[in-house]
């Protein structure tokens, strides 16, 4: 495994091996890396002949200076981690590399930006199109992975592909879970004993709330019971829980057959600030 910490190193690295005629993948992340990275990785391998991992904690896409400060950062262990899962290729780049100036550009996702976490972080989704723009123009990928725990960001991702003429495959894996249902999270390494314990009601709650989906419950209703079950720990303080269309990220005010809806949940436990969602 390669290790590059500079975009111009990246760079003639994609262009040697494109040229090559080599099928380059692209996982982005933010390091911290957990099984559900490393699966991203594993599929990634797979499928291409080339896998490059970005390791960044992009600042632009914090709007809680506390949460960017926190954020775990342990490149050397990831860096053990990722070769073993077959990563040729390991992007290191400091902010100062990836940021040479401040960012003029701001992105505007209509709706889909408008709602869940668009709506609570404020210029979130702003940050993550401009990191992605960036890697996708240095890593020129034939397929970009990414998970589905984070499903705005993703619908996010697919309209930036989309509306910029991406030429590459967005490939998306199921969200990996501990054996008690928690979403793996690079922030649950924050959770202390007690907040571990509590975490699995994050999903809990929300497995609960497909079944009432499934069985037709109003959507106001199934959103009610599953903030209240959330309120009802004393160490969660709940931020949304929305019933949206999977397509359009929009809330549903009933049901239509044939028709998908996520339930997405972000919760704060003891301080850390978590989301997971389920598609039904």
């Amino acid at each position: 495994m390669q290790v590059f910490t500079t975009a111009a190193e990246l760079r003639a690295h994609v262009e040697a091996a494109r040229g090559a005629g080599r099928r380059l993948a692209l996982v982005p992340t933010m390091g911290a890396l957990h099984e559900g990275h490393l699966q991203l990785v594993r599929a990634a391998a797979q499928d291409c002949d080339e896998v490059i991992v970005s390791v960044f904690v992009n600042p632009t896409q914090f709007n809680n200076p506390d949460d960017l400060r926190l954020y775990p950062r342990q490149p050397e262990q990831d860096a053990a981690a990722l070769a073993p899962a077959g990563c040729t290729a390991l992007f290191l780049p400091t902010v100062a590399e990836v940021y040479p100036q401040p960012t003029v550009l701001r992105f505007d996702f209509g709706p889909l930006e408008q709602v869940m976490e668009g709506a609570h972080r404020p210029g979130h989704f702003n940050g993550v199109a401009t990191v992605v723009s960036k890697l996708f123009h240095l890593a020129r990928p034939h397929r970009a992975y990414f998970g589905q725990k984070d499903f705005q960001q993703v619908a996010v991702v697919r309209q930036l592909i989309a509306d910029l003429s991406f030429d590459l495959e967005l490939v998306v894996y199921p969200t990996v879970r501990e054996t008690d249902g928690l979403a793996m999270s690079s922030r649950n390494a924050r959770l202390t004993p007690a907040a571990r314990a509590a975490a699995p009601l994050i999903y809990q709650v929300l497995a609960q709330a497909a079944t009432q989906v499934r069985q037709g419950v109003a959507p106001a209703e199934v959103q009610a019971a599953a903030l209240a079950a959330l309120a009802h720990e004393p160490q969660f303080t709940p931020e949304y829980v929305e019933v949206a269309d999977a397509q359009t990220l929009q809330p549903v005010a009933g049901y239509e057959p044939g028709r998908a809806v996520v339930l997405c949940v972000a919760a704060h436990l003891a301080g850390v600030r978590l989301i997971d969602n389920i598609v039904v």
